[in-house]
């Protein structure tokens, strides 16, 4: 197995054999710390572009298109960097939760490509509210 390399629109060789070559897309390991992080108990959602902690109409206004939305990776030949800003359901300690979710993304992603994962850093980005508990309307 050869060392992975940098190829073009953000992608890296991680197998060349006779047969073919195998490349990981840089989307595709954010997609999986996303996804990783999703899957930790107290995480409500991912943060990023588009969102508010502000309620707009009732509700927190969130863009749900972008799949990696709040999900930053930098892949080098030395390994990944993930940084993920994360909205935590209220109610969950946010140092234990973070741990969890480093642990959990640095797995996944180390598991599924093989990349070293040097560092995962969380931005908790805003606490969801459960419903009826906004005080500012009274």
């Amino acid at each position: 197995m050869m060392a992975e390399k940098e190829n073009t629109a953000g992608a890296r060789t991680i197998r060349e054999e006779d047969i073919g070559t195998v490349k990981i897309a840089d989307d595709v390991v954010a997609m999986i710390a996303g996804y990783a992080s999703r899957e930790v108990d107290g995480v409500a959602e991912m943060a990023g572009v588009g969102y508010t902690s502000q309620p707009l109409f009732g509700r927190q206004q969130r863009n749900r298109n972008n799949r990696n939305r709040g999900v930053r990776v930098d892949v080098s030949e030395s390994g990944v960097r993930v940084d993920l800003d994360v909205v935590l359901s209220y109610g969950y300690n946010i140092p234990t939760t973070s741990a969890k979710i480093q642990q959990r993304v640095k797995q996944a992603i180390e598991n599924m490509t093989g990349l070293k994962v040097l560092d995962v850093n969380v931005r908790i980005a805003g606490i969801d509210m459960p419903q009826g508990t906004d005080k500012s309307k009274e």
